[in-house]
Formats: C-alpha cells, sequence, structure tokens
C-alpha cells in the first residue's frame, strides 16, 4: 500500500483498453485516482466520420471511460482542451504540409496536451502525478541524477518513440502502469476485472482525421490550398514530368498516385514548397546517408559535449539504426547512420536509443544526402 502523501493520480483515460487498465492497476496499489477524459475536437469541425465511428473524442469513448471508472469507483471528467489543441497541434499540423513537411501530431499532442495541459488540469486538481497507457517505462536514476524513460517490455506495442519530447519535469510526475507488461497481457486483466474495453478495437488512424483522408482535411481547414494546385512534378534534373494537385497532399517516397507516365516506377524525393515543386526520383535517390533535425529535447542523458553512438529511428514503424551523433550549432544534431536510410522524412521525429533507454529526440529538418 502506498504512502497516503500526495498519492492523488490523475489517470489520462481516453475510453480505450490501456488507459482502463492502468487506472485499474493504480486504484490495487493505492492509489487515489481521478479520470480524466480529454476532449479535443469535434468531428463538426473536423468531418470524415462518415461511417459514424465512435473514435477518440467521440461521445460513445467518453461514455467508455465513464463506464470504467465507475466499475472502478473513481471520480471521472471531462476536460475540455479544444483551444489547447488547436493551438498546439491543429494549427502546426496544417501550417507544416503548407511548409512541405511532414509533421508528426502525435508527438505534439504528447508534449504540449498531455504533458502541458493536463498536468496544469492534475495540479489544480490536487494530484501530484499523472498516468498515461503508454507502453513505456519511466524511473529515476540516481547515478544520472535525473528521470530516466525506456522503452515498453512490449516490443511490438512500444510507444517511447512518440514520448520524447517530455522533460524532466512532466517525467517526474508521470506514471506508466501499463509498460511492464505486454499488449495481451493487458487484455488478460482488462477480462479479469470486467472492464467493456477488454475487446475494444484500437484506432490506427490520427485521432482527428477519423477517415485517414488528410488530404480531405487540409482542403476543408484551407480551402485556399486550391492555389497551388497545378504545379510541376520535376525529376531531378529539373526536367517536367507531370503536374501535382497540390504539393501538401504529397509525402516522401510516395509512389503511387502520381499520375505519371513514366517507363518506370518514380517516387516523391523532395517537396520544394518555395517553387511549388513536386521532385521525383529513382528508388537510389531516396537513399540518405544521415539526417540534420532540430527541436531537440535531451530525456534520459545531458546533452552530450562528444560525439557519441546512438541508435536512431526516423519514423514509428521503422527499425533502430546504428549513427554517430553530433552536437552542432543552435543545439540541432547532426546524425551520420552506418547504414543508408530510405525516405527521410522532413517533420517527422527522429529518437535517439541507447539499448531501451530513450536518449532523446528532435525533429528532422533535413536529409544528409550519400557522398
Amino acid at each position: 500500500m502506498k504512502s497516503r502523501q500526495n498519492n492523488t493520480v490523475v489517470v489520462a483515460m481516453s475510453g480505450g483498453v490501456d488507459s482502463s487498465v492502468a487506472a485499474a492497476l493504480l486504484v490495487q496499489q493505492g492509489y487515489d485516482v481521478i479520470g480524466v477524459t480529454m476532449n479535443l475536437w469535434d468531428y463538426d469541425r473536423t468531418g470524415g466520420n462518415v461511417n459514424l465511428d465512435s473514435g477518440c473524442c467521440s461521445v460513445d469513448t467518453m461514455d467508455d471511460a465513464r463506464c470504467v471508472s465507475s466499475r472502478l469507483g473513481i471520480p471521472h471528467y471531462v476536460v475540455s482542451f479544444r483551444e489547447e489543441f488547436e493551438s498546439a497541434v491543429t494549427e502546426n499540423f496544417i501550417s507544416e504540409y503548407l511548409q512541405g513537411r511532414t509533421p508528426n501530431p502525435c508527438v505534439r499532442c504528447n508534449t504540449f496536451i498531455k504533458w502541458g495541459s493536463l498536468l496544469t488540469k492534475a495540479e489544480q486538481l490536487g494530484a501530484e502525478k499523472i498516468a498515461t497507457g503508454h507502453y513505456a517505462r519511466s524511473h529515476f536514476d540516481d547515478e544520472k541524477g535525473r528521470h530516466i524513460l525506456r522503452c515498453g517490455v512490449d516490443g511490438h506495442k512500444d510507444q517511447s518513440y512518440a514520448l520524447w519530447g517530455i522533460r524532466q519535469n512532466g517525467l517526474a510526475q508521470t506514471l506508466f502502469p501499463v509498460g511492464q507488461f505486454t499488449k495481451a497481457e493487458i487484455r488478460a486483466q482488462a477480462r479479469e476485472l470486467g472492464l467493456r474495453t477488454a475487446e475494444k478495437r484500437e484506432s490506427q488512424e490520427i485521432c482527428f482525421i477519423p477517415d485517414n483522408d488528410y488530404g480531405r482535411y487540409l482542403r476543408k481547414q484551407r480551402p485556399e490550398l486550391e492555389q497551388v494546385d497545378g504545379g510541376e512534378i520535376v525529376n531531378r534534373d529539373g526536367k517536367t514530368v507531370g503536374h501535382h494537385q497540390g504539393y501538401p497532399f504529397y509525402t516522401i517516397g510516395q509512389r503511387k498516385g502520381l499520375g505519371l507516365t513514366v517507363p518506370e516506377p518514380v517516387y516523391v524525393t523532395e517537396i520544394q514548397a518555395g517553387t511549388n515543386r513536386v521532385q521525383v526520383g529513382e528508388p537510389a535517390d531516396l537513399e540518405h546517408s544521415g539526417v540534420v533535425a532540430e527541436s531537440v529535447n535531451w530525456v534520459s542523458i545531458d546533452e552530450p559535449q562528444a560525439e557519441i553512438q546512438v541508435q536512431a529511428k526516423i519514423r514509428y514503424n521503422s527499425p533502430a539504426a546504428p549513427a554517430r551523433l553530433k552536437v552542432i550549432a543552435g543545439g540541432g544534431i547532426e546524425l551520420i547512420f552506418d547504414e543508408v536510410q530510405r525516405a527521410v522524412t522532413p517533420g517527422q521525429s527522429v529518437v535517439l536509443y541507447q539499448d531501451d533507454l530513450v536518449a532523446g529526440g528532435g525533429v528532422i529538418k533535413h536529409a544528409i544526402s550519400r557522398p
């Protein structure tokens, strides 16, 4: 049984099985748990709910979280962070695409909403800590003198990639109850507890784009995007080979939907927002030796003063690749990979690991071409 001193925890309850079991585990451990469901956006503004899905921020999701809270005997609140979410996440999402970059809204949401607005709300509710259903682990390392973030035990469900933006004060106030379990174990515990979310399917799309059609979303939010329709598609020599439907609707590495008649398959290799061009090339043109990243946050280690070896992931579902890292002017980082990496995408996150420890992360500024 935990000490009663500073024993209140706010659990971010999304209405899914992971956050439901996270709350249950903390109740079992003797914490005073408060369930909070964040209302971040609505279907009327985002559109795309053609199948009337009951995904994130829907009435059904909130009802699931409320019912789980009731079964666990804990209070439950729905808190609106719509303005904060729009400012920190959706406006950034749109802005990045208009600059020819591909953003990661989940990282932004974690950094500025869950470990920003929610932390503030938790303090207002008298809680010292927050907890989420992320598959990750954290603890204080006496030798390092800092809080450490580690991968979740379940390698197939590890979510540490999306958590690199959490600062030390945020980790100090965070619990990850499910990080030491596998997904199968979490579902089994939910069944044993009789939670209605035990068999609930997982959502794979961006939460505020339920139909996963980000092009439709961008057009709905920015009708003026029609003005960039019809720009040139060029090859690596600058020769026009076609015309695009608006550069924000293309991503690095894309092959399908280009509308080109060419003898060999080509891929999007660069998005040039300033000139309204999309550049295409061969598979070899997508290979890069490294990346430069900005907006860096050092999570489990201090900023290195010399070159260090890390494993780096340039997208959520890619394996970590060995690389040499050095800090460059302005606090950014330069990574040179041991082996070339494919389709490095500006705007995406590069996350740095040392074994299962999350060293830090940043936002990819540009790729470094092969020599």
